[in-house]
């Protein structure tokens, strides 16, 4: 786990110092709220639609459990009791008052915690593999690069008002589990036949408004070169990049516009500039990063525990938690486990205080005080002794954290929509509660095998719908709110865009149509066939047929 040195301290309290002062001012009335936007921004808050939200930056997902212990206190003392995990692995506070931010920040800085970055034009909280450095088939650890990347990336005095904001995923896995392709830049982590580690540098991904598939503009990155090459991506993008309209600022826009190929070639001449100076990291520079993320002293454990296969066969309860909350570890005896924030009834990705606090003790007395947030909105306890799977267990039911959902439908990716977000055009929790109420047989859910649904309010995307297996997308009509649906998207290895199946539907018809696309998967599946599968398989027309039925061309007209 990555622990300040003191330029870090220092950086951090000087900010809090710098925020206070600016807050005041605007409090005062010595600073419009025009010139105070930028800069409150960059400290993470935004002003939503009832009250401001404050987001947390949680560095490549990863918290030691005496940070989740000050993140719970700070809900209970300035919020409601509760936050909410996104998908870039941050935390969002909801209901702050403004006049007691600094006072968060500050709060924040005693536990090596701020908001730097995790909001404005400038480059993002950097994402990586939950599961990074136990995942058994890891080729590259990626913690290390990810810090080196945020060394790098804080306060970069040329990228602080960028076109647009920026967004970096790193992955050191067979199995890309950052959705790298969908990101401004991502990054992939290899060995090549000598053993050295080089990097697949992806740009130009992302959501949103005009969704796109990065491309990749270099296969074979030297890993000391990320800092520089980095530095010439951004700068090429800095220069232009569309700044005369938001909905044209994103990298993406520009690769698209001049090419991948010439994006590239720009690239790389820009980066000759500086290919070899003083921002090539050093091997001496990456061991200090790399030290801080190694193994815990963890006593050997035999690879099989007889205790717990004998609960394994014995409770099926336990069983089937196993079976979609637990993963194998690159240890003997070791396990990862998914703790789901995704009990039926409540927001996907919310967490009160009062769970904060029993996560906080769970990764204590089983995980060595360390824990890790999904780009899915759950968390994982990264190094549980296989033996200790089933105490771990009967503690986390009693705390609703013990859902044996992951990777399930109603394992869903939903942002915070229009009960939150002053952007949203319509509201994503209550469809996400009402498609949860719709498929409350877990034997059917286990029945239709693994599955996601991501939920966005807006085309912003913050629920990554796109990418989702059924992706939902509120959309406003004059005034009302609908769901345009799509199918067929997804991430990892094999990352697609979802196709729209048609009109979209009224908010009490949406768990209906959801309900018939299973249905038509269920009926037309093979043995082997996931959810996906079927879809690349048939098409979106056998589904289209299903939900709109006879009625479709009535429907095409009402809610087209």
């Amino acid at each position: 786990m990555y622990r300040y040195d003191d330029y870090d301290r220092a950086l951090v309290i000087e900010r809090v110092a710098q925020y206070r002062d600016q807050l005041q001012r605007n409090l005062a009335g010595e600073l419009s709220d025009d010139e105070f936007r930028p800069l409150r921004l960059q400290n993470g808050l935004y002003i939503q639609r009832h009250a401001p939200m404050l987001r947390i930056a949680i560095p490549y997902g990863m918290l030691a459990s005496r940070q989740l212990r000050k993140l719970a206190d700070i809900a209970r003392r300035y919020d409601r009791e509760y936050g909410h995990f996104t998908t870039r692995q941050n935390l969002q506070l909801n209901w702050p008052k403004l006049e007691d931010t600094a006072d968060i920040l500050a709060e924040l800085a005693t536990v090596e915690m701020h908001a730097i970055q995790t909001s404005g034009n400038c480059i993002r909280n950097i994402t990586t593999d939950p599961f990074a450095g136990v995942a058994p088939d890891e080729i590259v650890d990626p913690r290390p690069y990810c810090e080196v990347l945020r060394q790098w990336s804080t306060f970069h005095p040329e990228f602080a008002f960028l076109p647009r904001k920026f967004k970096i995923a790193v992955s050191g896995t067979v199995e890309d589990r950052a959705v790298t392709y969908a990101h401004d830049v991502g990054l992939q982590l290899y060995r090549d036949d000598q053993g050295e580690v080089l990097v697949r540098v992806i740009v130009g991904g992302g959501m949103g408004r005009t969704p796109i598939l990065g491309s990749v503009i270099h296969d074979a990155l030297p890993w000391r070169h990320l800092p520089t090459y980095l530095d010439a991506v951004l700068r090429v993008y800095n220069r232009y990049g569309r700044r005369d309209n938001a909905y044209k600022a994103r990298i993406k826009i520009l690769v698209k516009a001049i090419g991948a190929e010439e994006f590239a070639r720009q690239v790389n001449e820009e980066w000759q500039l500086e290919r070899d100076g003083i921002a090539t990291v050093t091997d001496e520079e990456l061991a200090l990063a790399a030290a801080a993320f190694q193994d815990p002293d963890a006593p050997a454990r035999p690879a099989r525990d007889a205790g717990f296969d004998e609960k394994l066969a014995s409770d099926r309860a336990f069983a089937r938690w196993v079976s979609r909350c637990v993963r194998a570890h690159k240890r003997p005896g070791y396990r990862s486990v998914t703790l789901s924030l995704k009990p039926h009834g409540l927001p996907p990705g919310d967490i009160t205080s009062a769970q904060m606090e029993a996560v906080a003790d769970l990764a204590d007395r089983y995980s060595f005080g360390e824990l890790r947030v999904t780009h899915e909105q759950n968390l994982v306890l990264a190094d549980v002794p296989l033996a200790d799977l089933y105490a771990l267990w009967q503690e986390a039911r009693k705390h609703n954290l013990a859902t044996p959902n992951i990777g399930l439908l109603t394992d869903m990716i939903c942002c915070p929509g229009g009960d939150f977000c002053s952007l949203a055009n319509a509201k994503s929790i209550p469809i996400a509660q009402a498609i949860q109420a719709e498929f409350d047989d877990l034997d059917y859910l286990y029945d239709i095998g693994d599955l996601e649904l991501n939920i966005s309010g807006c085309m912003n995307s913050c629920g990554h719908h796109h990418v989702g297996h059924i992706g939902i997308l509120g959309v406003d009509k004059a005034g009302s709110e609908w769901y345009q649906v799509s199918i067929g998207g997804a991430q990892g290895n094999t990352t697609s865009l979802g196709d729209v199946i048609g009109p979209s539907f009224a908010a009490d018809e949406v768990p209906g149509v959801v309900k018939k696309l299973i249905e038509t998967y269920v009926e037309a599946r093979t043995p082997e066939e996931r959810f996906l599968d079927t879809v690349r398989r048939l098409g979106v027309a056998p589904f289209k047929a299903r939900v709109y039925g006879e009625s479709s061309k009535k429907a095409e007209v009402t809610h087209g």
